[in-house]
């Protein structure tokens, strides 16, 4: 028989109930409330800080402030003052212009060039569809004075930068073609694209191709490049990423996606130590001999690229050690005004569970590069890319001497065992960048 609970009872549990609970929450407040004030007191302190400063220097500044470019320095200060050595601040125009760059568009005049022992800029490149090429500007020639500033006095960084501007501006330009003959022109300023991927077809039927940087651009280019290689009867392939500072991570996964077997490519390691898997390759593959040159400006995706296709497929790294660059960065945080900025938000871990962040790749055959190779000789004539094609020929069976005393090292890679190196991982960016 049920037993009836008297009122009194009833109403005393409810009240023991309410009082347990408001206690309960009433603690849990409290810590929050501990938690979030030093936060909130420590952010109050930086902001009068930081105002405290800007009062005092504008009541006594001398000069003007130009307030656009102050809240731009004060960024790049916090970005900088957060310890993130692959973290970046970007301006409104110079998010836009990363955003063109990443779509494989300059705006500018479509040259590049080095510095010539002669102190001017010798044009290595010239773009199709770009105005030098519309003009005529030559592989070999001579940029000597933009704007009138001699061009002995400007680093080739400076130089690329005056070349580049605004569609539709002008630059004047003094050339000097290879054959010594002198021109002013007046060049206005478009937009043009720069291949990221080059190809050709080498000496005993081994394929070379050269990416520079990976973009949104460069799966496109890169299938087609394997395609007809392979299609013209290639019996290996060399994969060029020296200088390749890295770029779009996804644009990397996508191109070793077409050469490995399948398995998972690419993880990211959080700093609570959770990973999440970014990438993976089907069951699809390229089953050539391959050899990836790199050096110490390889970086970020394009570490990735020559790690995986060691790993997966056996491939032999030519050159240098990479730089060593293996953190992912977050797609570029748009702000309000325009400008963006990118943070680190994991490491990069590759396909056996290791990391190359800070350490870099080392190379299976380590070749110094060559500090006379003239621009437009033969690759050929290039140490590096001369030691990579001895490499794949060992690599076919085709030749049994592979010039260096790493032959060994290129049987184990040929039968399909990864290099016993230290591997760190690369990072790429939404947006460079690193890219």
């Amino acid at each position: 028989m049920n037993k009836k609970i008297s009122v009194s009872l009833a109403l005393t549990i409810a009240i023991i109930a309410m009082t347990v609970t408001f206690s309960v929450t009433m603690i849990l407040a409290r810590q929050i409330f501990d938690q979030t004030i030093p936060s909130v007191q420590e952010k109050e302190s930086m902001y009068s800080k930081l105002a405290e400063l800007d009062k005092y220097v504008r009541a006594n500044y001398y000069g003007d402030i130009q307030d656009s470019t102050l809240f731009d320095m004060i960024s790049y200060g916090y970005v900088l003052g957060t310890g993130d050595r692959n973290a970046t601040y970007y301006t409104a125009k110079q998010y836009t212009e990363l955003l063109e760059v990443q779509s494989g568009n300059i705006v500018g005049v479509g040259v590049d060039v080095v510095k010539d022992t002669s102190g001017y800029a010798r044009i290595t490149q010239v773009y199709a569809g770009s105005p030098a090429e519309e003009l005529g500007l030559q592989v070999g020639g001579f940029i000597t004075a933009i704007d009138g500033a001699d061009v002995k006095n400007l680093t080739r960084e400076n130089v690329l930068t005056r070349l580049q501007g605004e569609s539709g501006t002008q630059v004047a330009l003094s050339y000097m073609s290879p054959d010594s003959e002198t021109s002013e022109y007046t060049v206005i300023r478009s937009k043009y694209v720069i291949p990221s991927v080059e190809y050709q077809m080498m000496e005993d039927s081994i394929g070379y191709i050269k990416i520079t940087q990976f973009d949104s651009t460069t799966i496109t280019q890169f299938s087609k490049a394997v395609n007809d290689l392979t299609g013209q009867g290639a019996v290996a392939l060399v994969f060029d990423v020296r200088g390749n500072a890295g770029g779009l991570l996804s644009s990397a996964v996508d191109c070793i996606d077409l050469l490995v077997p399948g398995g998972d490519i690419v993880w990211a390691e959080y700093k609570t130590g959770e990973r999440t898997l970014l990438g993976e390759s089907d069951d699809s593959s390229v089953d050539l001999p391959m050899v990836v040159l790199v050096d110490g400006e390889t970086a970020s995706s394009a570490e990735l690229f020559a790690e995986s296709l060691r790993q997966f497929s056996g491939a032999q790294l030519v050159g240098q050690k990479t730089y060593g660059k293996g953190t992912i960065q977050a797609e570029p945080h748009r702000m309000s005004d325009g400008s963006a900025v990118v943070i680190t938000v994991a490491k990069m871990i590759t396909a056996n569970g290791e990391s190359f962040d800070g350490t870099g790749l080392a190379v299976d055959i380590e070749v110094a590069p060559s500090s006379n190779t003239e621009s437009g000789a033969p690759l050929e004539s290039d140490p590096q890319v001369s030691r990579a094609l001895a490499a794949a020929k060992l690599l076919t069976g085709s030749s049994t001497d592979s010039g260096e005393s790493s032959s060994s090292a290129a049987s184990d890679s040929a039968s399909g065992s990864s290099a016993d190196s230290a591997t760190e991982d690369t990072s790429s960016s939404a947006s460079t960048g690193e890219e």
